[in-house]
């Protein structure tokens, strides 16, 4: 379904994944509130998965439109994607559902997710490589 959005979402998605787990294993044993830590982490994963969806979406109607749609379409949902950030954020701080370093922590998943796109578009790849070859097609 995700690929249908874009080829390299699924890819962006699991590099956010994996930078989710690193962090939360290696921020787990340094902090004294581990369920804090946790969830406010969670948190910022989550909303990292949903801007790199969000951003996909957003491209993929905006290439339809003439230049001058498409940059206000582009505007616009930049500004909405921000405000829920902002709102996010501040529910989180106000409710106290989790911590807000750990959430912005998680939130940076996007930016780690895009930079380990590559690594993970190579292991994907090479797994598919290897379940075509197993089941008696060629390999590409």
């Amino acid at each position: 379904m995700l690929k249908r959005i874009n080829d390299t979402l699924p890819e962006l998605l699991a590099g956010i994944l994996l930078y989710g787990l690193a962090v939360l294993l290696v921020g787990i044993c340094f902090v004294k509130n581990r369920w804090y830590y946790v969830s406010g982490l969670a948190i910022g994963i989550l909303l990292a998965m949903g801007m790199a969806i969000h951003i996909a979406i957003v491209i993929r109607d905006s290439l339809e439109l003439a230049e001058k749609g498409a940059k206000h379409r582009v505007t616009l949902h930049y500004i909405l994607r921000y405000a829920v950030i902002l709102v996010v954020f501040v529910v989180t701080a106000y409710f106290g559902l989790g911590s807000v370093v750990a959430l912005f922590i998680g939130v940076m998943g996007l930016k780690v997710g895009a930079y380990l796109q590559p690594f993970t578009h190579r292991v994907v790849s090479n797994g598919r490589r290897k379940k075509k070859n197993s089941s008696g097609e060629e390999g590409a």
